[in-house]
């Protein structure tokens, strides 16, 4: 049995900023992940940020995983690792795995920061091996340093897999080609940029059909699609690859949300259903809140910001912190987030949170 003020799932960018947050304030914080690496996102994001310097610009991204990991050490934040977090049950009581025995967690308040999961679609061939998500390829590389494949289709022209492949050609294989079935790409033109300049073709209008091969990728049919992406006959061709990343979007991770009774919403923009929460990031449920790619799907700087602002919140909550300098932290983070949230991608993100407070 685990006691503690404060259990936050998932060391991620948003758990770790909270519980680097709570902790500061002087919040006993237990922070739980599955993986053996604590990190999240940021351990496999060797790309530089770029935004302000509150954010981090010119800093790769496993550094800031690196940077945020030791502060959260450093303020002894009790971090348990390869720990599955199974059930939610009545007072936010969490159910465990950890070193193969089942334990339970008490706490006082609970965030759930449990990130995102990568979308598929579904092609003919789509299960041989050689098929895989956008971000598994990212951690077999920047990881576990294993080359996915030598030639890659990237089918997905988001952020993703915009800079998934660019970092597959880094790491030395063959980016043969960007497919995208919208009429532009879905990334931001920074990172089409490069891989432009280094000729590789990115194709608007454009999916994958099939995947073929004898017990592994050995290529695959592309074909242009109509308005409403259907297969436009006789625009089939043929292209040599051994891999498939698919980078087709991300969706919240909230299973541990819906067991522990979250009200929900359904914003596409955001990556579909997102817990309803108000703007201190509490949900419905009583002293849980959410942070990061659960609330919806954004950047590592936002999730950082978010988990901020629930961790201060949290400390707020448990009279670790005066009204008065929760209250200024707070405009501070607030502050962040509006710049964050700025430019055509950023206002379809506000806009979404806008529905979701709209709907507390």
């Amino acid at each position: 049995m685990i006691q503690t003020r404060l259990a936050i799932v998932g060391a991620g960018p948003a758990g770790l900023s909270a519980a680097i947050e709570a902790a500061k304030a002087g919040v006993k914080v237990s922070l739980f992940d599955e993986n053996a690496t604590p990190g999240g996102q940021l351990i496999k994001q060797i790309h530089k940020f770029f935004g302000s310097k509150d954010h981090k610009a010119g800093v790769r991204g496993v550094d800031i995983g690196k940077m945020i990991l030791k502060e959260a050490y450093d303020l002894s934040v009790d971090i348990h690792l390869d720990t599955v977090v199974w059930g939610v049950f009545d007072q936010n009581i969490l159910a465990i795995l950890e070193k193969g025995q089942f334990r339970k967690v008490f706490p006082e308040k609970l965030i759930l920061a449990t990130g995102a999961s990568e979308n598929t679609i579904v092609f003919e061939g789509w299960t041989l091996p050689g098929v895989m998500g956008a971000g598994a390829a990212q951690t077999m590389m920047n990881l576990h340093r294993v080359l996915p494949g030598k030639r890659v289709l990237m089918v997905g022209s988001g952020n993703v897999g915009l800079i998934v492949g660019y970092q597959l050609m880094q790491a030395g294989a063959e980016l043969v080609a960007v497919i995208e079935a919208d009429d532009k790409i879905g990334g931001y033109s920074v990172h089409a940029s490069k891989l432009r300049r280094m000729g590789i073709p990115i194709h608007i209008r454009h999916t994958i059909q099939k995947a073929f091969g004898q017990g592994c990728v050995e290529g695959a049919i592309l074909t242009a699609v109509d308005d409403r992406w259907l297969p436009i006959p006789g625009t089939e061709r043929e292209v040599d690859v051994d891999t498939i990343c698919i980078a087709t979007g991300l969706s919240p991770l909230a299973e541990l949300a819906w067991i522990a009774g979250c009200r929900f919403t359904y914003l596409a923009d955001l990556g579909g259903h997102i817990p309803i929460h108000n703007e201190r990031m509490e949900t419905k449920v009583k002293n849980l809140y959410v942070a990061g790619d659960i609330t919806g799907i954004e950047e590592a700087s936002t999730a950082m910001e978010e988990g901020r602002l629930a961790g201060l919140e949290i400390a707020r909550s448990l009279g670790c912190l005066t009204e008065g300098e929760a209250d200024k932290r707070k405009e501070e983070i607030d502050s962040r987030l509006r710049d964050l949230r700025k430019g055509p991608f950023g206002e379809l993100r506000q806009k979404g949170k806008e529905t979701i407070l709209g709907r507390w």
